[in-house]
């Protein structure tokens, strides 16, 4: 009963596609690994399910929080986990799924997360750092301190930045001193999803138009209405930032969603520091083929063989 499937890769591959498809074949709940979807009205630009999918399949860590509240990595391996163990005590196959490398890992490797409340005199300073010097400096002392740490972050993501060296200087833990203090009770299958990039980027860039169409625009425009600020950490992911500056007229719609579509990119880029590609623990599947039939017949002989 501690079979656990788990669904990662870059963004705009069909991770959630294909384990809707799994979750039906296998009888199997769903948990959410994006750092985005736990925000309540949030939808459009995080790319939730179909509105018909949590009837037919249920969904876990979706919508948990609302954008003004603080959401942390430790927080989302303690609601996951106890996810999981509730979906295998009901004799349900659990699959955690995607692109959040920070989360997939601190599920899978049983990280020991500190406990690290927010530090504001610390941030307020570094945010000075940042302003008077750059935040390159700022995200170069983080490679200094913690380099793993700092590969799986945005060098333009000050908050993260600043949240990292925060952890840093509270434990002078780096990341892989994190990994596996704590033996985990799962016996996992790791599916991931990939393809060329030169296809991932065109998959994205279809993604944003299909965002656009379907009302990204307005989504941002109600939730800055419900007094979501654009600087909430909720507020600021690629897509609603992007989209919150063309509402204050910094960018034209045409730029906003050629920024949008640059930003996934590097994004994509850097999810595969987190996604080996030559990550032995990982079954890849290319997109192109026909992955659900390989990840049905994975899934088959994991559960089969446990």
């Amino acid at each position: 009963m501690n079979r656990l499937v788990a669904i990662i890769g870059p963004t705009g591959t069909g991770k959630s596609r294909l384990a809707f498809h799994l979750a039906q074949d296998f009888n199997a709940e769903i948990v959410s690994a994006d750092s985005r979807q736990v925000y309540r009205y949030l939808d459009i630009g995080t790319a939730k399910h179909a509105s018909e999918e949590p009837s037919v399949v249920p969904h876990h860590l979706i919508d948990v929080v609302s954008p003004s509240e603080d959401f942390s990595l430790g927080r989302y391996q303690q609601l996951a986990c106890k996810a999981i163990e509730s979906i295998q005590q009901r004799g349900r196959l659990p699959l955690l799924v995607g692109g959040s490398g920070l989360y997939v890992w601190a599920v899978l490797e049983g990280w020991q997360i500190p406990r690290v409340p927010p530090d504001v005199e610390f941030r307020n300073h570094m945010e000075k750092q940042a302003a008077q010097f750059g935040i390159a400096r700022l995200y170069q002392e983080l490679v200094r301190v913690d380099p793993v740490a700092a590969r799986g972050i945005d060098p333009r993501n000050i908050r993260r930045v600043i949240r990292a060296l925060e952890i840093n200087r509270h434990v002078r833990v780096p990341v892989p001193e994190l990994r596996g203090k704590r033996t985990t009770s799962y016996n996992s299958l790791i599916i991931g999803l990939t393809a060329d990039r030169a296809e991932l980027y065109r998959r994205t860039d279809a993604r944003v138009d299909e965002m656009i169409d379907r009302g990204l625009v307005d989504e941002v425009r109600r939730l800055v209405g419900l007094g979501y600020k654009l600087d909430l950490p909720a507020m600021s992911g690629i897509g609603y930032k992007q989209v919150g500056m063309y509402l204050f007229g910094e960018l034209d719609l045409a730029q906003a969603i050629e920024q949008i579509k640059v930003k996934t990119h590097r994004l994509v880029r850097q999810q595969y520091n987190w996604f080996g590609l030559k990550d032995e623990r990982i079954h890849w599947l290319d997109i192109r083929n026909d992955i659900k039939a390989e990840a049905k017949r994975l899934v088959g002989e994991f559960i089969g063989g446990a």
